[in-house]
């Protein structure tokens, strides 16, 4: 298809009309070059195909954090089909967000006549806008519908989305490594698979806490560390004086010390913090941010609650302008997600995920961005730049 051709059939069914203005300046001349090499594409001559099936994923080790130890998550994952190309998202969810795989596949199953409605999957905002206005419950579910639509998108357009979006992957954070609640030798053995990062994320809230920071510093004495206590700190007086310590062991920011409801406890804590306190269970959508400026430094965004990369990026925006600190985190999720989360992490102050190392090698299906000296490196395939790994 002619680049003439192409442009003419994109205005007829709306596609240039709905692309952001800065992106339509130089977005057509790359799908052109994809559909023209070899590509056969039937753009604006058929409908979107969704299709998702189960995929749960078993972790590497058991987690636990402050309330609850688990082994593995239910993931659904998705593909959205058009014009020859493939988009695919993911919906993992670990029990505190209340979702199942079958309550996640119950929702995609009411998604396709929605798609119907649309002549091409870059109106991102109408389309996610009405996926979004059934019941607000269900996030992650909505998350893989999103995260497939910017890939499909991204695919199409031949860019990935850190350059659509106008970021430096280059400038992408440094990445957390995760260990969760255990015993001390199991946290040595944990520690040492953190050495290809340059953070580590400790998880606290328990009468143990200490104990387990000095098994970490028995094998990293050096290395910076961060800490979730997942509401686990009961006490404003007891979390500030745990914040204190932290500090003096090489912590350098706190995330969620207190209970997500407890706004007034959490403002006066982050007034006399030492440290950065940061919105994990507190913050969930864009509606939230508001109201935390001035009770946390910052948030913490996750694809999984926040309904996708559409609203992660708003979110973003939103919290810059409250000069708010933003941090992009994950669930324990597969590469696809990760991948999706890491074009956003490429704004933000630090990144968490480790979501797929997290999760055992075989319940990976894809291969995406990478970690490269610490830093999480979106992948520069279009889209969300990830490929189905052929090792399995």
């Amino acid at each position: 298809m002619k680049r003439r051709d192409f442009i003419k059939k994109a205005l007829a069914t709306g596609v240039v009309a709905t692309v952001a203005p800065s992106l339509a300046a130089s977005a057509f001349p790359s799908v052109a070059a994809s559909v023209g090499k070899g590509k056969k594409s039937s753009i604006g001559n058929e409908k979107m195909k969704l299709t998702f099936w189960r995929a749960d994923a078993a972790l590497a080790h058991p987690f636990t954090v402050s309330g609850y130890t688990r082994t593995h998550t239910p993931i659904v994952l998705t593909k959205i089909e058009y014009g020859g190309y493939e988009g695919y998202g993911e919906a993992a969810m670990p029990p505190y967000l209340g979702e199942t795989s079958e309550s996640a596949m119950a929702f995609l199953s009411r998604i396709q006549p929605i798609l119907d409605k649309y002549p091409s999957p870059f109106l991102l905002e109408d389309i996610l806008f009405e996926v979004d206005n059934l019941p607000t419950f269900h996030t992650a579910a909505k998350a893989s519908i999103d995260i497939a639509l910017h890939d499909l998108v991204g695919k199409l357009i031949g860019q990935p989305w850190y350059n659509i979006w106008g970021y430096d992957r280059m400038k992408a954070p440094d990445t957390s490594f995760t260990i969760g609640i255990d015993t001390p030798e199991v946290v040595r053995e944990k520690t040492k698979e953190a050495a290809p990062y340059n953070l580590i994320k400790v998880k606290l809230g328990t009468p143990q806490d200490e104990e387990l920071v000095g098994a970490i510093r028995s094998v990293e004495p050096n290395k910076p560390l961060c800490v979730d206590a997942n509401q686990g700190w009961k006490d404003k007086h007891h979390a500030l004086e745990m914040i204190h310590w932290c500090k003096e062991h090489g912590f350098i920011f706190i995330e969620q010390p207190i209970g997500k409801y407890n706004l007034d406890d959490m403002a006066w804590i982050t007034q006399n913090s030492p440290l950065p306190t940061i919105a994990d269970e507190s913050c969930q959508r864009l509606i939230d941010v508001p109201k935390l400026k001035g009770v946390f430094s910052g948030i913490n965004i996750k694809l999984m609650k926040c309904t996708g990369m559409r609203e992660a990026n708003k979110m973003v925006s939103l919290a810059r302008t409250l000069n708010m600190k933003v941090m992009i985190g994950c669930m324990t999720e597969t590469s696809c997600a990760i991948s999706a989360a890491s074009h956003v992490a490429c704004a933000c102050d630090w990144a968490d995920l480790d979501g797929n190392v997290l999760i055992a090698h075989s319940s990976d299906p894809y291969d995406g961005m990478k970690v490269v000296d610490g830093k999480v490196i979106p992948s520069d395939r279009p889209g969300i730049g990830i490929v189905k790994r052929t090792d399995l």
